[in-house]
């Protein structure tokens, strides 16, 4: 059995085992080319100029008259490389873990757009398409107000509000696996700002059937309502934003979402000079078989110098019922079952090179997962995973 990516075993017969071997050593000689051209580039003087140079050839189009104003290219590459052991089995892969390519434009009177679709580079050459993913239009007339229509992204939880781009772990931490609605992208109209330079909102309707284009409306809607205020000014630190998230979501069994109709979390990001401390608080009600989950995760992190962070996660999980819980990405490979306590411990650092947009990311992970009813959810293992992560 093989990982096509996606986080699922393929097997393969005859002639396509070469054909994947083929493939993964491909993949492997791609990455090995990235990570030397990330770990020489830094080298040469004046790093950061050359980085802008490269970087600015993203906006090919600018204009201060006519309807139409600025189109730049969007988009990110990440590549990961992964090995995890447990007392269940073992697992390893190299693989793109996303490639995303589209456009933004900006328009007169403060209208934009954007379409961008999700690749995936370890599936063969005419299969590569796999779903849009930021497809809307949006108004902007000023920081309080960024309205968006049609397909994007619907962040929730620490983590599912924080774009890939800029996590600060290789993958998103298990709680927002288990709590946000990992497919990320829906059909829907958000609105959200920032007021007084203390407050942030976000209230948002989407449709939440699993349509890889735009919505059908063939299954039922979830609300996200969100809530912030920063502490930084009365607190005399850099960073203090405390935010409420609560999602409502219709009891639908087409519904492209986790099997949880409420959903709420407490997020805090502490920051100070060098240090910081982010947090997770949350909780969800369950529905069709799903059983009630809560859990909290801690990320606190140092930034050794421009260039180098530290950083620790800890998450805690609990289902009140057997088989509530869920593995992470990697983890999953080697059991795909459920249990009801979750531990896990994240040592990790990242290289920035060229801020988010250009950064190397390693991490060492330690988790358990019990499983009372005992039928193959058991987990307990390590793993260790390093990935590049490029976005434009």
């Amino acid at each position: 059995m093989q990982p096509n990516g996606q986080g699922q075993a393929v097997s393969y017969q005859g002639e396509s085992r070469t054909l994947q071997r083929t493939s993964t050593l491909h993949r492997a000689l791609q990455f090995s080319l990235l990570l030397l051209f990330t770990g020489c580039v830094p080298l040469a003087s004046a790093a950061d100029e050359r980085y802008q140079e490269i970087w600015q050839h993203a906006t090919f189009y600018t204009s201060e008259q006519g309807p139409l104003r600025r189109i730049a290219l969007s988009g990110r590459l990440q590549a990961d490389a992964s090995y995890f052991d447990a007392d269940e089995g073992d697992f390893e892969d190299i693989n793109w873990r996303r490639f995303r390519f589209g456009f933004t434009a900006g328009f007169s009177n403060d209208w934009m757009a954007q379409l961008e679709a999700d690749f995936d580079l370890n599936e063969s050459h005419h299969d590569w398409y796999s779903r849009l993913t930021d497809a809307y239009i949006g108004w902007q007339p000023d920081k309080a107000r960024d309205l968006r229509l049609l397909k994007h992204s619907a962040g929730f939880t620490l983590d599912g509000a924080t774009s890939s781009k800029k996590l600060l772990t290789l993958q998103r931490n298990n709680l927002t696996n288990n709590l946000w609605f990992t497919a990320e992208y829906f059909t829907g109209a958000s609105i959200k700002g920032a007021l007084d330079n203390n407050w942030t909102y976000r209230v948002g309707v989407f449709s939440s059937d699993g349509n890889d284009e735009f919505s059908k409306f063939d299954a039922g809607i979830f609300t996200l309502t969100s809530a912030g205020y920063d502490f930084a000014q009365a607190l005399g630190i850099d960073r203090a934003l405390v935010r409420l998230d609560y999602v409502y979501n219709e009891r639908d069994e087409n519904a492209n979402t986790r099997d949880l109709s409420n959903v709420t979390t407490l997020s805090a990001q502490w920051e100070d000079g060098d240090w910081g401390l982010w947090t997770d608080l949350g909780s969800g009600r369950g529905y069709m078989g799903q059983s009630d989950i809560s859990g909290v995760t801690i990320m606190p992190f140092y930034n050794v110098s421009e260039l180098v962070q530290l950083v620790v996660r800890y998450t805690y999980i609990d289902s009140d019922e057997a088989n509530g819980v869920r593995l992470g990405r990697y983890e999953n490979e080697i059991v795909d079952g459920r249990g009801d306590q979750y531990d896990e411990l994240y040592l990790g650092f990242n290289l920035f090179f060229y801020g988010h947009k250009l950064k190397l990311q390693s991490g060492l992970q330690f988790a358990e997962l019990k499983d009372r009813a005992g039928d193959g959810g058991r987990y307990r293992g390590w793993g260790i995973g390093t990935g590049l992560r490029i976005s434009w």
